[in-house]
């Protein structure tokens, strides 16, 4: 089998595979990821656009796509790169498969590639541009669409809502304005199961529009990018901060860093992954968490803000939670939620809970 497929990254590293999903040429973010199950949540989880995703778990597809287990109806993720990809699943969920799913969405997809030597590259080099192509595309001229074309920075509008939107829970005993900057589903499921009626809002709101919603708690979601890149929910976070209690997963987290006054910086390759070991500094018990993100809260940067470190990533030491118990306001770096994932930190949702029933 001859390769019809190459992935060039911007330093000239090429690897040769082949194709599956859409035929079509992407210029991307490449990085990866450490899960060994759930690509179709990673796949249709809206913090990878415009993210060339490499799996380094060795077979993907093998039990196709489920109706239920999608993260966002429409997935937004740049390109897939795999060393073995199954396109004859053995599973009763599935209703297609993955390449069907891929190349319905236009995301391009490479196998066959050495994805351990991509991945080292990846950890070695640092996280860079990637150009999915045609095997035939010369080095040059795949060099050449790298220097002029730049990953966009509007990844957070891309896959927020237009409009407001309610998801409904039984019984609904509190009311949850979500700020959706890329929401996962289960997200919503758990929140849900905890009683709250979650009032989706686009990631531009203002703070005025939310305050006439009523809410007893507020959460701002996970979402792709740089958090710089979306000042007005900055600027919305800062002005309800002290009113609600807040929480935050993930961008959440980051944005309510930024607006105390805290700062941002990008890692050299993100972390993404169901195997990130976690410390509670407030109970010192280790939680395995899920995570996706390439950005980190800047630890010296909180000394002039009211929040404290809660959790510490224990791999290299980055901020992975912070709070303000006077603002009653926290978040936290990891998924609390993945699914299928690690179910260490559920309790956090708890937390938020019980915080929205004692502000009643």
């Amino acid at each position: 089998m001859v390769f019809n497929r190459k992935i060039l990254l911007e330093d000239g590293q090429e690897y040769f595979g082949y194709s599956f999903g859409s035929l079509e040429d992407r210029v991307c973010e490449i990085v990866f990821n450490t899960s060994m199950v759930g690509y179709q949540e990673i796949v249709s989880d809206p913090s990878y656009t415009y993210q060339a995703v490499v799996m380094t778990y060795p077979l993907i597809g093998n039990y196709g796509m489920a109706d239920a287990d999608y993260e966002a109806k429409t997935p937004t993720i740049g390109a897939l790169i795999v060393r073995e990809y199954n396109d004859e699943p053995s599973n009763f969920r599935s209703i297609e498969t993955l390449s069907q799913v891929m190349e319905t969405y236009h995301i391009p997809g490479v196998w066959g590639i050495d994805t351990r030597k991509l991945t080292r590259s990846i950890r070695d080099r640092g996280s860079r541009k990637v150009l999915i192509t045609d095997a035939s595309t010369s080095t040059e001229k795949g060099l050449a669409i790298l220097r002029k074309r730049e990953i966009p920075r509007d990844a957070v509008s891309r896959v927020s809502c237009d409009t407001m939107w309610i998801s409904r829970a039984e019984p609904e005993t509190y009311h949850v304005v979500a700020i959706d900057c890329g929401i996962k589903q289960n997200i919503l499921r758990s929140l849900q199961k905890r009683g709250c009626r979650v009032t989706v809002v686009p990631w531009n709101t203002p703070a005025s529009t939310i305050e006439n919603l009523n809410p007893d708690g507020i959460f701002l979601s996970n979402g792709p990018g740089d958090p710089t890149d979306v000042p007005q929910t900055v600027a919305s976070v800062k002005a309800l901060l002290g009113r609600y209690p807040i929480f935050g997963i993930c961008l959440g987290h980051q944005i309510i860093s930024l607006a105390y006054g805290a700062k941002t910086y990008k890692l050299k390759f993100g972390h993404r992954g169901g195997n990130h070991p976690v410390r509670n500094l407030e109970t010192d018990k280790i939680e395995i968490t899920s995570q996706n993100h390439s950005y980190a809260v800047d630890a010296d940067s909180l000394a002039t803000t009211p929040l404290t470190v809660t959790h510490i990533n224990l791999l290299d030491q980055t901020v992975e939670g912070v709070k303000c118990g006077k603002d009653r306001v926290f978040s936290v770096q990891y998924h609390p939620e993945s699914a299928p994932g690690p179910q260490d930190s559920a309790y956090l949702f708890d937390h938020f809970v019980e915080m929205m029933d004692r502000c009643r």
